[in-house]
């Protein structure tokens, strides 16, 4: 099966699926090629070692990366996220059709969803039926974010959206609640598939305590409640902030913080100013790395703002903690508290109530370690039944083959 996989995203930028996807399936014998832009996400700059041309060809792991051209921006100006989203469409739309060869199927990764327009077009120009993977609702998740207030541009995008989801030959979503959105919108319900996310089990799984690294990010000796990704607007992590003044009296307890994204620095420049010295910061870390901070956690943090569309949404850290086999504080509604609820994983407290962070940190302290650590066996039982890559990547390599068939038979 020759695959086509679009994305805007691809690595070295953080990458927990995409790429993923494609060396597996290349592994098991399929010829893939990437159509993908420049990286540049989170910070809206262009990597060291990558200058932008009108294409690059790369190979990794058995994969064919082509790279076009696209407006570098990742900041809180709408006019230029959508120049950047504008940007990679055009190219993909021109360069990737022309370049990026014959293929029997394409799986198309959204956001954004003007990655859906290039979609449309190669697959119309080319004859290759495309599956629409859907990681982010458009455009809920445009007026959740505050990215977009017109409510004349959010019906315009949720007509494109629309445009897209009819010329589809599959779509994939991330959770139940997203398949619901989707019929209740009128797309056909045997037209969306739920495969959710993993974590890559070769890389997040329980490994034992490197006290250097403790020692260098002030982790010995704590009870330590790691939050790992973005920091950005969807997150509310002010949330976290209030929590930590809140247990200002329980010295042994910390946040640290581990990523990137456009709220890092006012969350800094709040840390400070409130004088918080149980709130950390640590850079954007490689993921290789992350179990080995989540080693030291006594509790991983979910968390997003208080949201319809965040109530149908699993964010990918989730399965993530999952598989480090550490306990799991979920301030996320609906699906995601789902997911924790089942694995019987750890404790869920409502979105953007920091006095409910609190008392949940409290209540976690307050177990017996040995208590403590069978939440976190627990939420590693559940994700080597469910959401190990290895058993999902099988479901996409089911579904492909699926549509070339249907392809095929229409013909």
């Amino acid at each position: 099966m020759r695959l086509i996989i679009l994305s805007q995203w691809y690595q070295p930028e953080p990458d927990s699926k995409i790429h993923f996807l494609g060396r597996d399936l290349a592994a098991y014998g399929h010829q893939v090629t990437a159509i993908t832009g420049f990286p540049n996400y989170p910070r809206g700059r262009i990597y060291p070692g990558y200058h932008i041309r009108w294409r690059q060809w790369e190979s990794r792991d058995g994969v064919c990366v082509l790279r076009v051209p696209l407006y570098p921006e990742h900041s809180h100006s709408g006019l230029k996220r959508a120049l950047n989203y504008a940007s990679f469409a055009l190219s993909a739309s021109t360069i990737g059709a022309a370049l990026c060869g014959p293929a029997d199927v394409m799986w198309v990764y959204h956001p954004p969803l003007t990655v859906g327009l290039p979609a449309w077009w190669i697959g119309l120009l080319r004859r290759i039926p495309f599956i629409y993977e859907i990681q982010d609702m458009w455009p809920e998740t445009l007026a959740a974010t505050g990215m977009v207030h017109s409510a004349r541009a959010l019906n315009v995008v949720g007509r494109v959206a629309q445009f897209i989801y009819r010329r589809a030959a599959a779509i994939t979503v991330i959770s139940p609640g997203f398949k619901r959105s989707l019929i209740g919108k009128g797309v056909p319900a045997e037209k969306i598939h739920v495969i959710p996310n993993w974590a890559d089990e070769d890389i997040y799984r329980p490994v034992e305590r490197d006290e250097a690294l403790a020692r260098e990010h002030g982790l010995l000796n704590r009870f330590t409640v790691i939050f790992a990704g973005t920091l950005g607007a969807a997150q509310a992590l002010d949330t976290v902030l209030e929590a930590a003044a809140k247990l200002h009296d329980y010295p042994a307890v910390q946040f640290v913080l581990i990523g990137d994204g456009i709220e890092v620095e006012r969350l800094k420049q709040q840390t400070a100013a409130r004088q918080l010295d149980n709130v950390r910061f640590i850079g954007r870390q490689p993921v290789e790395r992350m179990p080995t901070f989540f080693a030291w956690a006594d509790a991983l943090l979910v968390h997003l703002k208080r949201d319809p569309l965040f109530e149908i949404t699993i964010p990918s850290k989730t399965l993530a903690y999952l598989a480090c086999g550490r306990p799991i504080l979920c301030g996320v509604a609906g699906d995601a508290a789902e997911v924790v609820h089942e694995a019987q994983a750890g404790l869920i407290f409502p979105p953007q109530d920091a006095g409910a962070l609190a008392q949940a940190v409290r209540e976690l302290l307050a177990l017996p370690i040995e208590r403590r650590e069978a939440l976190g066996r627990n939420g590693r039982a559940a994700f080597e039944r469910q959401y190990t890559r290895a058993v999902l990547v099988k479901k996409y390599e089911e579904l492909f083959e699926q549509v070339v068939k249907n392809k095929q038979k229409r013909k």
